[in-house]
């Protein structure tokens, strides 16, 4: 996955330009051969006594033909929204401001008058009565939307729907017969096949750059985008193209510009597409109800690393998703799947990670039986789950969110047995009530994390539940003690735990010559 500060997912421009940079220097282009050229094999050839460029075998002549036929349907979008002062820190140049900005006396945050803020992107149109794509992060928080068409008129937009999750939206202007372009979402091209981008980069509306097809299946975020397996392409984007169309050699749209990697906000020939099968998909749905409906299965996954393969003594090359929580009295668990389980298979398709798993169950229709072919304790199992409607942001955020009213007990107040260095705790009614784990959740609470111990470098503290360990569950300190000393008779090298701490779920590999001997001595 690539996860950097350098991706540039915004498309939102200022308006002013201040300056432009011109260049006025000659090219000296390399030629591709090490031997000079023959006559025969020029590459410029006559015609009517001017010279024209011929270009290799399977190259086109040139775009402007397919740039006359879908330019039109492309459109340049203008924004205005307020933004509080403090987004600011959002601003390159602003993000290390060491205070807050005032608030005027009697005003709340929210009520002070908020500072207007203009920005652009790119769209196109995708039927005649007036209905266009771009992303949502071009419009999101808009309070008016305006649309440059091709032949300079501007209108009014309203918005249709927005999904967040795919950094997708529909917006309309009132009108017909507006010239269109349609996603093409069976003919794919190869990696290394021309593609054209069309949109209004830094607000310089009708551009086009063209490049090719760098690669599928990137990753760029998916903490915010986590049903997008993005397209990789080389054609110059910068900011102000995101939303605009990708267009193949023969003019259908393949894709949505969305991000680009950059170390300093403009293209470095690394930008990224959102595949027109998704974007088709979405925008139907946004189109038909003004939202997206997915599949939910209600659990938590990680991914299967090399780490994670070796502490649990798993197959080399053994691929898929790691389930480390099951949400209590959800379809998953009504299902049968369990913590633990390595999910290596959806509906007969190989699952390579924690994301193909998450697209392929978003991509379900509610209702619908999922088969998961499933790695449990070395046996491979098939479970089968109806998916559910997926809960929305807030309703997932209300699941997840912290208890932050408990007071935490003072470490080694409550007692405890040591095991690995820790001090710990099966889980009762009391522990539970101390430390505000759930009824679902089970295993061990760390109630004192020793100084100088690998538990204290990693900052643990009290009030984590261990809940497995090499993929077990645990119920008391004997048995995580005897898995620690069978691991390490059987020449194991660390220990996978699972821990949960306060609803959320995460794991731990511990090397095992960081942990006490004494300590996994006893119990046996």
């Amino acid at each position: 996955m690539i996860k950097r500060k350098e991706f540039i997912a915004g498309a939102a421009v200022g308006l002013a330009i201040a300056a432009a940079a011109t260049a006025g220097g000659v090219l000296d282009w390399p030629s591709a051969r090490a031997q000079p050229m023959s006559p025969a094999d020029a590459l410029l050839v006559r015609t009517q006594g001017q010279p024209v460029f011929q270009p290799p075998p399977g190259a086109p002549m040139s775009f402007a033909d397919i740039v006359d036929a879908v330019s039109p349907a492309v459109v340049s979008i203008d924004v205005r929204q307020r933004t509080n002062t403090n987004s600011l820190r959002q601003i390159p140049g602003f993000e290390d401001l060491p205070f807050d900005l005032p608030v005027p006396e009697g005003e709340d945050e929210q009520e002070q008058d908020q500072p207007e803020q203009m920005g652009s992107g790119s769209g196109f149109f995708i039927s005649a009565d007036g209905y266009i794509v771009t992303n949502n992060h071009v419009i999101a928080n808009a309070e008016e939307i305006t649309v440059r068409l091709n032949d300079e008129r501007e209108l009014t937009a309203t918005l249709v729907g927005a999904d967040p999750e795919t950094d997708l939206a529909v917006i309309r202007v009132e009108g017909d017969n507006f010239p269109f372009v349609r996603f093409e979402t069976e003919a794919r091209p190869r990696v290394g096949d021309w593609v054209l981008a069309i949109g209004n980069p830094l607000g310089l509306g009708g551009t086009v750059t063209a490049g090719v097809v760098s690669a599928y299946g990137r990753q760029i975020d998916q903490s915010t985008t986590p049903y997008v397996d993005y397209m990789q392409l080389d054609a110059p984007i910068n900011r102000g193209n995101s939303g605009g169309p990708t267009f193949d050699i023969h003019g259908r749209v393949i894709g949505v510009n969305s991000a680009i990697y950059s170390p300093n906000g403009y293209s470095v020939g690394i930008g990224f597409a959102i595949p027109a099968d998704v974007a088709d998909r979405v925008t139907r749905s946004l189109i038909a109800g003004g939202a997206v409906q997915r599949g939910y299965v209600g659990i938590s996954i990680g991914p299967v690393t090399e780490e994670v393969r070796e502490a649990l003594g798993l197959p080399p090359g053994t691929d898929g998703a790691r389930v480390t929580n099951v949400n209590a009295g959800g379809p998953a668990e009504r299902g049968g799947l369990h913590n633990g389980d390595i999910v290596t298979a959806v509906d007969g398709q190989d699952i390579d990670d924690a994301s193909e798993l998450t697209r392929h169950v978003g991509a379900v229709t509610v209702g619908e039986s999922i088969r998961f072919d499933v790695l449990r304790n070395g046996r491979r199992e098939q479970v089968t789950i109806r998916a559910a409607a997926r809960p929305t942001a807030a309703e997932l955020t209300a699941m997840n969110a912290l208890n932050d009213e408990i007071d935490l007990p003072e470490a080694g107040t409550v007692g405890g047995e040591p095991a690995l260095g820790l001090v710990l705790k099966p889980l009762d009614r009391d522990t539970r009530a101390l430390y505000g784990v759930a009824e679902h959740v089970s295993g061990l609470v760390i109630t004192d994390v020793p100084r100088g111990t690998v538990f204290a470098r990693r900052r643990f503290e009290p009030g984590i539940v261990i809940t497995r360990a090499d993929n077990r569950e645990i119920r008391s300190v004997a048995e995580l003690n005897r898995i620690v000393s069978d691991l390490r008779q059987a020449g194991r090298s660390s220990i996978l735990l699972d821990l949960n701490f306060r609803g959320q779920p995460t794991l731990q590999i511990i090397e095992l010559d960081d942990l006490p001997v004494a300590d996994a001595a006893r119990g046996r």
